[in-house]
């Protein structure tokens, strides 16, 4: 969020100079740091998470605050001025969106019982038919693999739910929550110049350019996947749910946001949607085949324009993050500190790839790897 550290890394890599001693003790202080982050993270996570939503906040709307400084104003007025149409604009989705979104989850709660027998019934007329002269004696065998899968991924969605649940119940309500991090973003979005300057003065003379590097690769990899991303996931979940609702498709709203929210993980929301979709339309339809075949045809479509167009030109490829790695990040922090774990997981993964890919080049130009002296 530095305006001196957008944007890729100028230059060649940073290096760090100094002997072995030095290093060591880079990587001690390091070490240290991440052990003492964890530890004040799961002692005070409930605490904390109004606090890091506001810092998430602060990091999404800082590029916002600069372009409204352009124009003329003060940072102090430019970042209320932020604030309050971002504060605006979910107000008026809370009012909108909730509503029909509370009656469509307590409408599909409702039916799940009803789509899981219909849908039992679709797989017990395809065992009966063409289905079942190629599985044959194989499909009862199958149906029991599926709902044990089936009631398997419940149970893990039930316990990922309820660590969500845990890591806020400490709050002493929701509307801490909702009060207290615009107030910590907008206090964030007012001094984050003065705090840039303030911890870059801390950083030790002699390693302070190496410093500055790291962090803009940070900075990069963090700006781009999650401002990007983020875009991403409302332009899908806006498709999904648009065309879900035109095809008649029940819940369609409820499975596009569902889809959405859940793009952050990579293929999690599509593949949480696509299944969800398909499920829906073939217990409503059947046996008319070509609704679930168009509904998996939208989320085809969805990943095919994600992949190709949405995602080099938003999210660009040279984020530094694998999707396994950040998949995983999610979901171990996730489980470890509930919805905080979440907002922190895609920083703090970022941070450990840079800081990784430093250390490996390092490596590779040390005396030890190249079995020389270095020149």
């Amino acid at each position: 969020m530095n305006t001196t550290t957008t944007g890729p890394t100028d230059g060649p890599p940073p290096q760090l100079t100094g002997g072995p001693l030095t290093l060591r003790r880079q990587l001690i202080f390091w070490t240290g740091a991440l052990v003492v982050f964890i530890l004040l993270l799961w002692l005070l996570g409930d605490v904390l998470m109004p606090f890091i939503a506001g810092m998430a906040l602060a990091y999404l709307l800082d590029p916002l605050v600069r372009q409204v400084q352009r124009l003329g104003l003060s940072r102090a007025i430019a970042s209320v001025v932020v604030v309050l149409i971002f504060i605006s604009l979910i107000a008026l989705a809370l009012i909108l969106l909730v509503p029909v979104l509370a009656e469509q989850i307590a409408d599909f709660v409702a039916r799940v019982p009803h789509y899981v027998e219909r849908l039992r019934q679709v797989v017990n007329e395809a065992s009966q038919g063409w289905v079942g002269k190629y599985i044959g004696e194989k499909m009862p065998e199958a149906q029991k693999s599926a709902g044990t899968v089936a009631a398997t991924a419940a149970s893990w969605a039930g316990s990922f739910l309820g660590s969500l649940w845990t890591g806020g119940r400490a709050l002493v309500s929701v509307l801490s929550l909702v009060v207290i991090t615009p107030i910590v973003a907008f206090y964030l979005l007012l001094d984050w110049p003065r705090m840039l300057q303030t911890v870059d003065s801390w950083t030790p003379i002699h390693h302070r350019e190496t410093v500055r590097g790291l962090a803009r690769e940070m900075d990069n990899a963090i700006a781009g996947f999650v401002r990007g991303q983020a875009i991403v996931c409302m332009i899908l979940g806006t498709f999904y749910a648009v065309a879900l609702m035109l095809m008649g498709v029940n819940f369609g709203l409820l499975i596009g946001i569902t889809a959405a929210i859940l793009g952050f993980a990579p293929y999690v929301g599509t593949i949480t949607g696509f299944l969800l979709a398909v499920g829906v339309a073939t217990a409503q339809f059947w046996p008319d085949w070509h609704m679930p075949a168009m509904a998996a045809a939208v989320f085809l479509v969805g990943q095919f324009v994600e992949g190709n167009i949405l995602q080099p030109q938003l999210v660009g490829k040279e984020i530094g993050l694998h999707p396994v790695w950040l998949m995983f990040s999610l979901i171990a922090f996730a489980y470890l500190f509930g919805f905080v774990g979440l907002l922190v997981a895609v920083p703090v993964a970022a941070a450990i790839g840079v800081l990784v890919r430093f250390l490996l080049r390092q490596y590779m130009a040390s005396s030890y790897y190249t079995g020389g002296k270095l020149g």
